[in-house]
């Protein structure tokens, strides 16, 4: 049976995350259901990498399985049925064994941060109206490519095999009006970005030093890191499959 990649993008302020849950709105259920009312058919819906509530996406992708067949020509309609945060960017026939979540090579994501009050920016980026030594900043982002064991800013009940990622791109940037955390890696633990972006807020702030940040990762011990930056900061900016398409 034909195998789809779905590529979407949304904003996750009103839902309780990527992946279906019961008794609960997400991004995947509102798609299933927007898939069956085109198609007549019910659709299972495979995602490349989970957001939690409240996160957003620039791109995340789906994978599913149908006889029937589909094509771009069919975005218009999908998108005419979905809710306005959330949008089809394309589908792509792939070969069956290819697995969205699996396939992947990396993910990035991108943190936004704004200092100054702006109420353009309340609902997707994280208003922290101090000051930040970007310098220090800038340090804490480089350390982070030293280490591949992430365990102390991985949540509690996580199920993984083990806490070792491949961080490639670490750093801080400007964007317009915001401070923005850019991470790239092969893989993350769940609540790992946000993990990394409090606790080196934290350097940011003085609150803790570079060798006290070292000593959070080197840790292993989801106690000892900071996990109080808020989702709706957070997107998932681009997964990455170059091998594959």
């Amino acid at each position: 049976m034909p195998r789809y990649f779905l590529e979407v993008s949304y904003k996750g302020t009103h839902y309780s995350g990527f992946q279906v849950q019961q008794n609960a709105n997400t991004i995947q259920a509102e798609i299933e259901k927007a898939l069956e009312i085109l198609f007549k058919e019910k659709f299972e819906l495979t995602g490349s990498s989970r957001t939690d509530a409240g996160v957003h996406a620039l791109q995340n992708f789906f994978h599913f399985d149908t006889g029937i067949a589909i094509s771009n020509k069919h975005i218009y309609n999908l998108n005419a049925i979905l809710p306005n945060d959330i949008v089809a960017k394309s589908i792509i026939e792939v070969s069956d064994d290819k697995h969205c979540r699996f396939a992947a090579e990396s993910r990035e994501y991108k943190y936004f941060i704004y200092t100054n009050k702006n109420p353009f920016l309340e609902d997707r980026a994280y208003y922290l109206p101090y000051q930040l030594d970007i310098d220090l900043l800038h340090q804490a982002a480089a350390i982070l490519k030293q280490y591949q064991d992430f365990t102390s800013f991985s949540k509690k009940h996580t199920q993984v095999n083990n806490f070792i990622c491949h961080i490639v791109i670490s750093q801080w940037l400007m964007e317009e009006d915001c401070l923005v955390y850019n991470v790239k890696a092969n893989r993350f633990l769940r609540g790992m970005v946000r993990a990394l972006v409090a606790t080196m807020l934290k350097v940011g702030r003085g609150k803790i030093t570079l060798e006290q940040f070292k000593q959070i990762i080197e840790a292993k011990d989801f106690a000892k890191a900071y996990f109080d930056t808020p989702a709706h900061g957070l997107f998932l900016v681009k997964v990455d499959y170059e091998k594959h398409f």
